[in-house]
């Protein structure tokens, strides 16, 4: 029997969302989208086979009729308020956009018989560490409105009887990241050393964060849905830590960068070391330390890949038109 379930991907249109559609299309999985293009946008998905999008806000729309008409085997939870910064300022649409939405997504999915949901969660959760690498039993102690949103949201898929894997990711970076506002910081110093601009640290640089590829993280979310793994809380990560001020310096040499850094007050919520261990993940999925992507090759990739998508500010008129043409 042929293995091709449907999978719908809520933020779909979005920065990890469209290198998962990507690769699931190259898998010959029919994709369904739901995306309200606020963030993401048409310039993310429009070469992407196997897909059909719907620009929906999962907050304000409602989203039965894409589960009426589609009824998929899978959902892939991508869309949220993922600022830290954002969630102190404005906690109501924080716990909207992370909490509420997935309980009505959640609820949805126990109707239609969804085969599995598979979560976006972060490294937030825990907060400030007891120990590194933070490995699955470390105490949740987040320090944020957003870290404490995404482990709400936990709990509620938890206690829907959904089967579930939640991935709590670290650093993600990689093609098709915005790098405006509350953007990676990898994306932001790519996107001013690039233009020749200061790059800005918050703090004195001394943080340690492990950054994940994109790529990896779209290759974990194909072998869950194939895979018969559910019910697991999973970090996913490459468990090595840099400074930021170690990145700053390798990204200048990458770079040919020549500028020195400013440094400005750290953020509020700020976590001085996040470094995730990958050893259940690696148990898990029989990976092994190639499969993840050495900083350095991916920063190489960052810098030298041809697509354009900086330009992409999600949202707009265009890209709503393209899809209804």
């Amino acid at each position: 029997m042929v293995f091709n379930p449907k999978i719908l991907i809520t933020g779909g249109a979005g920065f990890i969302g469209s290198h998962i559609s990507q690769k699931l299309s190259i898998k010959g999985y029919k994709t369904v989208i739901a995306d309200n293009l606020s963030s993401g946008c048409y310039e993310n998905i429009n070469n992407i086979d196997n897909i059909k999008f719907y620009n929906r806000d999962i907050i304000q729309d409602n989203l039965e009729d894409v589960f009426e008409t589609e009824n998929p085997d899978y959902v892939i939870h991508l869309a949220a308020q993922v600022g830290v910064a954002s969630s102190f300022e404005n906690p109501y649409f924080d716990a909207q956009m992370n909490i509420l939405s997935c309980i009505k997504l959640i609820e949805l999915c126990k109707s239609y018989g969804v085969k599995k949901i598979i979560v976006a969660s972060t490294a937030a959760v825990y907060g400030d560490n007891k120990y590194i690498p933070i490995d699955e039993k470390h105490p949740v102690d987040p320090c944020s409105p957003y870290g404490l949103s995404k482990y709400t949201m936990e709990e509620y898929i938890k206690l829907s009887k959904v089967p579930y894997i939640i991935f709590r990711f670290s650093n993600v970076y990689g093609p098709r990241q915005k790098s405006y506002k509350e953007a990676g910081v990898i994306s932001m110093f790519s996107n001013a050393m690039k233009n020749k601009e200061k790059v800005t640290i918050y703090g004195d640089g001394s943080q340690q964060r492990d950054f994940i590829y994109v790529e990896d993280i779209a290759k974990i979310f194909v072998k869950s849905i194939e895979s018969n793994i559910e019910n697991q809380i999973i970090n996913f990560s490459t468990n090595k830590g840099i400074t930021l001020n170690e990145l700053f310096n390798t990204m200048s040499r990458i770079y040919d960068y020549d500028m020195t850094p400013e440094y400005k007050p750290k953020k509020e919520g700020d976590i001085l070391l996040s470094i995730l261990s990958n050893k259940l993940a690696k148990e898990l999925f029989n990976l092994a330390d190639s499969d993840f992507t050495d900083l350095e090759t991916g920063l190489n990739k960052l810098k030298t890949d041809s697509e354009n998508f900086m330009n992409c500010l999600g949202g707009g008129v265009i890209c709503v038109l393209k899809f209804q043409l």
